[in-house]
């Protein structure tokens, strides 16, 4: 009986301690993990949508709380004024979340570009996303207010051939980051203003 529970103790230690060494091993990898993120899956997505800006978005970024969850935005400068944004949000594609990055002009409301950044998608079909910008760029131009739908659902996205699924996951992330930004707008709002003066 003394075995077991000697077992039991010195099992419990080494798993308690197990637990706070990973923990403390990903609390001190968190910001590398962050700058490597940004620097090559993030930072390109978000510096093809903002093309021409006067500023660097990845360092004039900010967080806002909405609920539990903390939100990244970017800014983007033209001639010298803040007045784009640009977020992220995921949709639930064939082989899990897929990442779009999409830039908002606060101004008209309008979607200034958009790019995928994760997924993990069937090679040569779903996978195109990331790699092909015309399916994105079909985003262009259109209100962030409305909801996204490929042509098969009544709406105006045109789905990347042999992957349906991969494009209404798109458009599904378009339409999270809408709402996203339609819950926002007034702090987004007061946060741009800052970059402004």
């Amino acid at each position: 009986m003394r075995e077991l529970v000697t077992m039991v103790v010195v099992l419990t230690v080494l798993s308690a301690f197990s637990g706070g060494l990973l923990s403390g091993l990903r609390d001190a990898t968190a910001a590398r993990i962050e700058v490597q993120q940004l620097k090559f899956v993030k930072g390109p997505a978000i510096k093809s949508i903002l093309k021409g800006v006067s500023n660097d978005p990845i360092a004039d970024r900010f967080v806002l709380k909405d609920g539990d969850i903390e939100r990244k935005f970017f800014v983007g400068k033209f001639d010298g004024k803040a007045n784009t944004i640009v977020l992220e949000s995921f949709g639930k594609g064939y082989g899990g979340d897929i990442g779009l990055m999409i830039g908002i002009n606060m101004e008209d409301d309008k979607i200034v570009g958009a790019s995928v950044t994760t997924h993990s998608e069937t090679p040569g079909l779903g996978a195109t996303a990331k790699d092909d910008p015309g399916f994105v760029s079909q985003f262009k131009g259109l209100s962030i207010n409305e909801t996204f739908k490929v042509t098969n659902d009544g709406g105006k996205v045109n789905a990347m051939s042999g992957a349906t699924i991969t494009s209404r996951a798109l458009c599904a992330a378009g339409s999270g980051a809408g709402t996203i930004y339609q819950k926002l707008k007034p702090q987004l709002a007061e946060k741009i203003k800052e970059f402004n003066e």
